[in-house]
């Protein structure tokens, strides 16, 4: 049994740390500033790039660290740069980009410092189910008019995101293209998430770890969904959130509220207290 206390905490995003309606709940802000009082790192680990991240920073001063990009790009947002990235090979984001044109989805790359999505498709993201979404993206995001000649002159891309009509849609160009080198997820019902091979939230994470000088072993992750899996399989202690579909909650140790009922702090608050106690959660 792990009797070591627990050093850092590892956040999803979108179905964990943020309510439905892509807040921060103040809860929960005041249960992270407790973890961070008490010596624990508490840290992002979301497929989300810099860019969609920069609206939260100020909500949570106390997370410095973010894995972002689904672990293909790590950030320090104290010295505000990137401390690791890994990009897609071209000839893989020529594959996303085939893929999209065939199966009219949206596609969306990730780079260290840009979001950058299709002009002609930010405009109606409910076709794509990705409405919620939608004002933020156009905010944030740079449309192009054309995405695979900005794939020539983005200087890498981190991760690619496609965005499905329908399911169907996802489930044929899901089988056409698990076989390339790529790490892709399945986080929401029509929505693929690829980053380059072997690389993903448990590796960027791991990463991010042995920088800190934290072992894997003390180390909490929470999570929800697909694109969480890895990584919760990875930590000390693997936490699903309430929303989270039962694949990901019966693989977790634990299982907590749901992000509409501070289900990250509750969760944080029975870690600090077992650093406390010594006894087994």
């Amino acid at each position: 049994m792990n009797t070591s206390p627990y050093q850092l905490i590892a956040l999803d995003m979108d179905g964990t740390l943020l309510t439905p309606d892509k807040t921060i709940a103040p809860a929960t802000v005041r249960d992270i500033r407790l973890a961070a009082e008490r010596g624990v790192q508490i840290v992002y680990c979301t497929g989300r790039a810099v860019p969609e991240l920069l609206d939260y920073f100020p909500i949570v001063p106390e997370m410095r660290y973010a894995v972002c990009s689904s672990g293909a790009c790590i950030y320090d947002r104290q010295e505000r740069r990137c401390l690791y990235r890994s990009v897609i090979s071209p000839a893989m984001v020529g594959e996303a980009i085939a893929a999209a044109a065939e199966f009219r989805a949206m596609l969306h790359f990730l780079t260290e410092s840009e979001s950058v999505v299709a002009a002609s498709d930010v405009t109606h993201m409910a076709d794509f189910h990705m409405g919620i979404y939608q004002s933020m993206f156009q905010r944030i995001a740079r449309p192009a008019a054309d995405l695979a000649q900005e794939a020539r002159t983005l200087g890498g891309i981190c991760k690619i995101n496609l965005y499905f009509r329908s399911p169907e849609d996802r489930a044929h160009c899901f089988a056409r293209m698990r076989a390339l080198p790529l790490d892709i997820t399945l986080p929401e019902i029509t929505t693929m998430e690829m980053t380059a091979q072997h690389v993903s939230k448990a590796s960027g994470l791991a990463r991010l770890a042995a920088a800190l000088g934290i072992p894997m072993a003390r180390t909490v992750g929470i999570g929800d969904s697909d694109n969480d899996r890895e990584m919760l399989r990875s930590v000390g202690l693997s936490v699903a959130m309430g929303n989270a579909d039962g694949e990901i909650r019966a693989l977790c140790a634990l299982v907590t509220a749901d992000n509409a009922h501070n289900g990250v702090g509750k969760a944080i608050r029975r870690v600090l207290e077992r650093n406390e106690t010594g006894e087994n959660i």
